[in-house]
């Protein structure tokens, strides 16, 4: 698949001669590529719309404009069906847990976000779609159920969990929010960071920002609550026992999404990844983390 998608790449409209085009680093999909057209290198994506995640690139498209237009990411230089093409920033690098927790990378993350929560809808084209991660979750656990999935017999202690987060979260005050973060998504380019891979991005709490990341880099809790407290001190609020709380609640929801989108992905996905092994790792996980949202 990897084969197809690179070839998909170097026969794009946009390309005028002869490319090369090398796996992105770090892409755990195998669908990102980056392409070398002789005098200028560009970063791009191959995919079409994925129904079964609810994914559609229109919205990608129109996220990804607006957070550039924000000063949150590349340049979307180039769309076709099918296909992305972004400004390739050189020289940047992905975030990792270690580097993450240094004070000086937190703050400078968690403006960021900051900037993406509040800044973002005003460039933003079309009204953009609601993120709610528990729907989604109901929405992957009614698949898996309708056509047989490895994950059927799990589906209804994930739902009954799944109820109980959404509960203990209560109202929102949405914003604009990423919803995929991850470090291969954080680039640093050794000046500033930028944020990448819109396909999720959406209306949404801003805690789940932050509690997606505590899940994808595995964050113990004592970080994930000093992530906490810088992204509230920028609007010179100190965080409580119960936002950390619900950190923690948006942290298992994340990852029940997560493994159902495993679930999903091992039954249509025609990627070279391994979607079940990804899935019982984010449910390891969840396991661990539910006891730490029921301690506080």
């Amino acid at each position: 698949m990897v084969d197809q998608a690179r070839r998909q790449a170097m026969q794009l409209d946009f390309w005028t001669g002869p490319v090369t085009a090398q796996p992105l680093p770090g892409d755990h999909n195998k669908h990102k590529f980056l392409v070398d057209d002789g005098t200028q290198k560009y970063v791009v994506h191959i995919g079409d719309d994925r129904p079964e995640h609810a994914l559609y690139r229109y919205n990608e498209i129109a996220v990804s404009q607006a957070a550039h237009d924000a000063g949150l990411s590349p340049a979307l230089i180039h769309h076709e069906p099918g296909a992305l093409i972004f400004d390739y920033l050189a020289d940047s690098t992905t975030m990792d847990a270690a580097i993450l927790v240094q004070d000086a990378n937190m703050d400078r993350l968690t403006g960021l976000l900051g900037q993406c929560h509040l800044d973002l809808p005003g460039h933003l084209e079309v009204p953009g779609p609601m993120f709610w991660v528990f729907h989604l979750s109901r929405r992957y656990a009614r698949i898996i159920m309708q056509h047989g999935g490895r994950m059927a017999p799990a589906i209804s202690r994930l739902m009954t969990l799944n109820d109980e987060l959404e509960n203990a979260i209560g109202p929102i005050q949405p914003v604009f929010c990423h919803n995929g973060l991850m470090a291969e998504n954080i680039l640093d380019d050794g000046g500033r960071l930028w944020l990448i891979g819109w396909e999720f991005g959406g209306w949404n709490d801003g805690l789940y920002d932050l509690a997606c990341l505590a899940a994808n880099l595995d964050l113990e809790s004592e970080a994930a609550d000093e992530l906490l407290h810088r992204y509230r001190r920028q609007n010179d609020e100190q965080p409580n026992q119960a936002s950390r709380r619900r950190l923690r609640a948006w942290k298992c929801a994340a990852l029940i999404w997560a493994g159902l989108w495993g679930g999903v992905g091992e039954m249509f996905a025609d990627l070279d990844f391994d979607h079940a092994a990804y899935s019982q790792q984010r449910l390891d996980l969840l396991d661990r983390s539910i006891v730490e949202f029921r301690e506080i």
